[in-house]
């Protein structure tokens, strides 16, 4: 068995950063699912297409290259999350992004992916599994705080409304929804800064690998 880090949770939860944090922890790539989605509603909104044209959102989705898309700014907007949850809940998009996620999962040595589906249907046979998440009003915070950094200009109150009907849409949809794996570990981030959240979410993992012996 390969040390395979699940790391699911909603948006603004702190699992993209606790993610990159534990790959470089245990010398592990890290894919940010998330930017897969993102990437799929980002090309359907350059070519004018409506983001609920499945058949679009599917054809975009076999044809995307992973390669680069951490270095993509565009990607990184409340536009481009939005566009994101849009097209994950979209059967045949999922298919299309299931065969690349699931091989960098199996990579020798093992990988560090985060998502809302890595531990249910990506890798649900990861022996370390986290579930990360903070009240909606703690999300919106950072994430009002990171946009707001960049000059965009967005409301908390819009924020608060744009991860509360992410959250809503995430978990409710029938295709892969949002939910916490059976045997992942809960780790709440509401109260906790960065470094806090990443030791926890590091003391997870080591207890992972000692019951598996990784």
């Amino acid at each position: 068995m390969t040390l395979i880090i699940a790391v699911d949770g909603p948006a603004a939860s702190g699992k993209g950063t606790i993610a990159a944090r534990l790959a470089l922890t245990y010398g592990l790539s890290h894919l940010d699912t998330g930017l897969l989605y993102r990437a799929v509603g980002a090309r359907l909104l350059a070519q004018g297409l409506s983001l609920d044209d499945e058949t679009a959102a599917t054809e975009a989705a076999r044809g995307l290259d992973a390669s680069g898309l951490s270095d993509d700014p565009g990607l990184t907007t409340g536009e481009a999350g939005e566009a994101a949850s849009r097209v994950a809940g979209f059967t045949g998009v999922r298919a299309a992004l299931l065969e690349l996620q699931q091989a960098f999962a199996a990579q020798p040595g093992g990988a560090v992916l985060d998502g809302r589906d890595i531990g249910t249907v990506i890798a649900p046979d990861a022996p370390a599994k986290l579930f990360v998440t903070a009240t909606p009003e703690v999300r919106a915070t950072r994430r009002w705080k990171q946009l707001t950094a960049r000059g965009i200009d967005i409301s908390f109150e819009d924020m608060l409304a744009d991860i509360q009907r992410r959250d809503e849409r995430d978990a409710g949809r029938g295709a892969a929804p949002m939910v916490q794996a059976d045997d992942a570990v809960l780790l709440d981030t509401t109260d906790m800064g960065i470094e806090a959240a990443f030791d926890a979410a590091r003391r997870i993992v080591e207890a992972a690998r000692a019951k598996h012996g990784l």
